[in-house]
């Protein structure tokens, strides 16, 4: 089965997707990635869908046009993965527009991006809204890349060793697999989240983002403003827990800046987000007891940040995901897709031990293509151990 995921994140910034050739032997799935791409969103709807987000105020309209808009964005973006290779089936998680958390419990979940527009343009089946399942039995939602991290480090943790998979996104979230025991994970805070608010907020830097680190690795770390923010009460929450942009967003470093007392210019700021990262990422990593850690996601392009995690952390071996045949930059787009699979396959796509669900559940929901749905029916075996071919461009 060949399965296109598709998934826009925190940094809402564009698509991802990553078409996937699953093939089960037994209890091993063995994928081939034989397309994975980025495609932007135009910079109106990411300026309309950025004044949406917290701590944004906006109406039903606007969450119905952003539904349609981000929905006809993704079709766009499915035509052009299509037109290079095949696929059978699409997952999508669409666009997080809000993630209902009180203190440790979600109480709900909202992804745009109607999936009917993905299904009309492509003819293929659709799985969409993965997120809501977990959130009735319990959980969080969130991290659902644990799916992926626990089949994919198996041999790791075979070895006896204590595996970590480290995703920088906008916020970070982190799957901790220990030998011989459940994995866990959870959102550690923010990756680049802030860092992207305030360069962002800046208008001589219209990337919007720290692009190679050039701030951070001309700034200075303000102490001061470090030590209030790392006092920030998420980080004391014990797992399993989520948070995101409704709690790390421009106005809540302003308030930390006006806590401190200090008005760093920007290069000095970004520095001191960029350290915050890092001591998160690296107190979470110490506390694991992590071996190894496979680190993914936007922030590796980032070589300060990279390598002040790297520089933290000298007794763990930290590597990108590349050294797992699994591009980088489109492990969550081949996330989706295997969770897609799993889907399909009537086999539950969360680990409830990471997101704090009563029990394991088949996640999304699956609007059918032009064609009648055919399901490929649940396999006599249970498929513990993914092999990756990432070969894709």
């Amino acid at each position: 089965m060949r399965v296109l995921g598709m998934i826009s994140g925190t940094s809402h910034d564009g698509i991802d997707m990553a078409v996937v050739e699953f093939r089960q032997d037994a209890t091993v799935l063995r994928g081939t990635v034989t397309y994975h791409d980025t495609v932007p969103y135009s910079q109106q709807l990411r300026a309309d869908l950025v004044a949406a987000l917290p701590p944004g105020r906006v109406g039903a309209a606007d969450i119905c046009a952003l539904d349609t808009r981000i929905g006809q964005a993704f079709a766009d973006a499915a035509r052009t993965a299509l037109a290079e290779v095949p696929a059978d089936i699409v997952c999508t998680h669409g666009q997080t527009v809000y993630h209902w958390v009180q203190g440790t419990t979600a109480l709900g979940t909202l992804q745009l991006g109607q999936p009917a527009w993905l299904a009309e343009a492509t003819g293929l089946p659709v799985v969409s809204d993965l997120r809501s399942a977990d959130i009735a039995a319990g959980g969080q939602g969130a991290p659902l890349v644990p799916v992926l991290d626990r089949m994919l480090l198996a041999p790791e943790t075979g070895r006896g060793l204590c595996a970590g998979a480290l995703n920088l996104g906008g916020i970070s979230n982190i799957t901790v697999l220990p030998p011989g025991a459940e994995p866990l994970a959870w959102d550690i805070g923010p990756a680049n989240a802030l860092i992207d608010a305030v360069v962002a907020a800046d208008p001589a830097h219209t990337d919007g983002f720290d692009r190679d680190g050039l701030l951070a690795a001309s700034g200075h770390v303000d102490e001061q403003l470090l030590a209030v923010l790392l006092k920030e009460p998420y980080y004391d929450l014990a797992p399993p827990k989520s948070s995101g942009k409704e709690v790390f967003h421009a106005a809540y470093v302003n308030e930390a800046l006006r806590r401190a007392g200090v008005r760093p210019v920007l290069e000095d700021l970004v520095a001191t987000l960029t350290a915050l990262t890092v001591e998160t990422v690296a107190r979470t990593a110490e506390e694991a007891g992590l071996d190894v850690l496979y680190v993914s996601g936007g922030g590796v392009r980032n070589p300060v940040l990279m390598r002040g995690i790297t520089d933290r952390l000298p007794q763990v071996r930290v590597h990108t995901t590349d050294a797992l045949d699994t591009p980088s930059d489109a492990k969550e787009a081949i996330a989706f897709a295997l969770l897609g699979w799993h889907t399909l396959h009537g086999l539950p796509g969360n680990v409830p031990s990471c997101t704090g669900a009563g029990g394991e559940r088949v996640l999304g929901r699956i609007t059918p293509g032009t064609t009648p749905l055919t399901l490929p029916g649940t396999p006599e075996v249970r498929p513990h151990t993914l092999v990756l071919d990432g070969a894709g461009t």
